[in-house]
């Protein structure tokens, strides 16, 4: 746990209350990933031992939220029964102490709830679908296909910015610029000097999804990280389809910003892992699976032998 409770504590500047509720929208097809993802839910592919889902959940759990609320489609129940008790599975690892371990904390990181979102029409429609249970307190959106190093978290300053200004608190990282139309891009100003004992905060002026880089405003990506306000429902359900004839969770937030809400930013500095595509979720599991004490040595002098053998088939194994 982090240094903010899982309680709804309040800062010493506002008394607004942090957001102790996380959603996670998990409701797409993943056709990136097929057929692999035709039965086994993207969410749940393995990084080394540990789905990437679970990675997700544990740091929404390392700042203090222990309420997650799954947006789950249509062949997605096995990312609930990750999270569930398994007593048969827990008998036959009595006299596996550490295999035991490892399977009951995954029944203890958080209350996991779900709701189905019945056909995928966009970010801000599967945010929308939160509304009943998160009501109109601030809540946390953590996108399920990336997550970042523990050790260098990201989540507990965006809730301690939300909770100081009330609106919508973004995460940007820095791409570039040939990148910029893979990414919702932002334009920014200095944020105000009350936030420079936060992080590195901005203010957010404007977003848009995927421009050219001739077009692009600046090489600030979106990451898949929000804290919102719960006005944002209210938004969601004003805003039309967008691009791709979705109801995107941008449009929302900025008509919010149109509207006088303030949105502001911190740009993440550390290590963010990005698992939404192939290449991104190969190099998650070589990058995670180097850096484990049990295993990193070991793999790292056969990554090496691997990459350096000059045999059509790499490296022995």
């Amino acid at each position: 746990m982090s240094e903010h409770s899982a309680n709804p504590s309040t800062t010493a500047a506002t008394g607004r209350p942090l957001a102790v509720k996380a959603v996670i929208p998990a409701a797409g097809l993943a056709t990136r990933f097929l057929p692999a993802t035709k039965a086994v839910p993207k969410e749940l592919l393995p990084v080394v031992d540990r789905p990437v889902l679970q990675y997700i959940v544990e740091e929404a759990t390392q700042a203090g939220i222990t309420d997650v609320l799954l947006i789950t489609g249509r062949g997605k129940t096995a990312m609930v029964d990750h999270f569930d008790r398994r007593p048969d599975l827990e008998e036959r690892l009595a006299k596996k102490p550490e295999l035991l371990a490892a399977v009951k904390r995954t029944e203890e990181l958080a209350d996991i709830y779900t709701c189905r979102q019945p056909e995928q029409l966009g970010l801000g429609h599967a945010v929308g679908y939160a509304e009943a249970h998160v009501g109109d307190a601030p809540f946390a959106v953590l996108l399920g296909d990336e997550f970042v190093k523990p050790s260098e978290p990201l989540l507990p300053a965006m809730l301690e910015l939300q909770a100081r200004t009330g609106g919508v608190v973004l995460a940007f990282f820095e791409v570039d610029a040939a990148e910029t139309s893979r990414y919702g891009i932002a334009s920014v100003e200095p944020a105000e000097p009350e936030f420079g004992d936060i992080a590195e905060v901005v203010k957010v002026t404007g977003m848009v999804e995927k421009p050219d880089p001739e077009d692009a405003p600046s090489n600030l990506a979106v990451l898949g990280r929000y804290v919102l306000p719960g006005r944002i429902f209210d938004a969601i359900r004003r805003t039309k389809p967008g691009s791709g004839g979705e109801i995107q969770l941008t449009d929302a937030m900025e008509l919010l910003r149109t509207e006088g809400v303030p949105v502001h930013a911190i740009v993440y500095r550390g290590t963010r892992y990005d698992t939404g595509q192939p290449l991104g979720y190969l190099q998650t599991v070589v990058q995670i699976a180097a850096e484990r004490d049990d295993l990193g040595a070991e793999f790292r002098k056969w990554l090496a032998e691997f990459v350096n053998s000059d045999a059509s088939g790499g490296a022995n194994t």
